[in-house]
């Protein structure tokens, strides 16, 4: 059995080697603290990260550049209106041998790695684009009949064009349950653009170094699900997620008039997950009701929809969720 004392130092060396592999990373993703924040908790959840923001922001560098830092077998994927299911999980050829007998033989898709880039997910099909959804949940595909296990770790870093743009399909809802965070991708400020401008047009450039091997981060995984929740941490996350559910005994007016569907169980065990892994990211030992509050917008946003009135009236999602937050928080403190 663990002893505190021992939880304690793996967590304080844990937090050490995290702090060095966001150096690496924010050296050539400069200036999106936050954004890094985000992946890394998604990652250190053992779950998978949905990134929005228009093209040219830096998401496919971010996600190759983990992949070099985590130690990750990394694959890329370029979904495209004509891409196929088989095209990402892989598919059966039939093979004829010397003798001449034939035989059905798997080609491993680019599913099989440990960390898969869905670049543009939403440019694809909803057919192909819920070809993934076996895969980010049971990490594992079936193709004629056959389970296939994926590699371990799997985490998906699927990067999404605003919903707005031409030629975009919305993912499915079940799939974005799927993701355990969503996160906003925004534009950089003049100071930050003008150091990404110095940085990344010169004769060198800042490289990624490796922290991680796969093994110290499926550790570092099961070392976030063993971190202690204060008892004011879990009520706060219950009382949050089910004041988001329209018609919940919990759920304030803006919630009733303003949403079609709110969150399921799942987006509490979300929460549950990244507050530990932003408290362990921010040098700390146990997560606080600010780590929820901090979480509430990145885990609830894709497990929300507004009604048609009130996107009509112009209400943002983000908005409902930072009054309801804020409207929690509150009475947890008063508590």
């Amino acid at each position: 059995m663990t002893q505190p004392n021992d939880l304690v130092t793996e967590i304080e060396v844990l937090g050490g080697k995290l702090a060095e592999a966001k150096a690496s990373i924010t050296r050539r993703f400069i200036g999106q603290e936050r954004v890094v924040d985000l992946v890394l908790s998604a990652i250190l959840c053992g779950g998978h990260g949905l990134l929005i923001g228009l093209p040219g922001l830096g998401k496919t560098r971010l996600v190759d550049t983990l992949s070099t830092v985590l130690g990750l077998d990394g694959a890329r994927v370029q979904f495209t209106p004509d891409l196929m299911p088989a095209d990402i999980l892989g598919s059966e050829v039939l093979e004829t041998a010397a003798d001449g007998s034939r035989s059905f033989r798997f080609i491993e898709g680019p599913v099989f790695c440990q960390l898969l880039l869905a670049d543009e997910i939403n440019r694809a099909s909803p057919r192909t684009q819920s070809a993934l959804l076996q895969a980010m949940q049971e990490k594992s595909v079936t193709i004629a009949g056959k389970a296939h296990p994926l590699d371990k770790p799997f985490h998906v870093l699927a990067t999404q064009n605003p919903i707005e743009q031409e030629g975009t399909y919305p993912l499915p809802e079940a799939q974005l349950d799927r993701f355990l965070v969503q996160i906003d991708v925004p534009y950089p400020d003049r100071a930050t653009e003008r150091e990404i401008l110095l940085a990344t047009t010169g004769v060198d450039e800042a490289e990624a170094v490796n922290v991680f091997t796969a093994a110290e981060l499926i550790a570092a995984q099961t070392l976030v699900r063993r971190m202690p929740v204060g008892e004011a941490v879990v009520e706060m996350i219950l009382d949050l997620v089910r004041a988001c559910r329209p018609g919940d005994a919990a759920a304030p007016a803006i919630v009733n008039d303003a949403v079609g569907w709110g969150p399921g169980p799942r987006a509490a065990q979300a929460m549950m997950l990244t507050v530990r892994a932003r408290a362990l990211l921010d040098g700390r030992l146990v997560p606080s009701v600010d780590d929820v509050a901090a979480m509430a917008t990145p885990v609830l946003s894709h497990r929300m929809a507004l009604t048609f009135a009130a996107r009509a009236r112009g209400v943002a999602l983000a908005d409902v969720i930072a009054e309801v937050t804020d409207r929690t928080t509150r009475i947890e403190a008063a508590a």
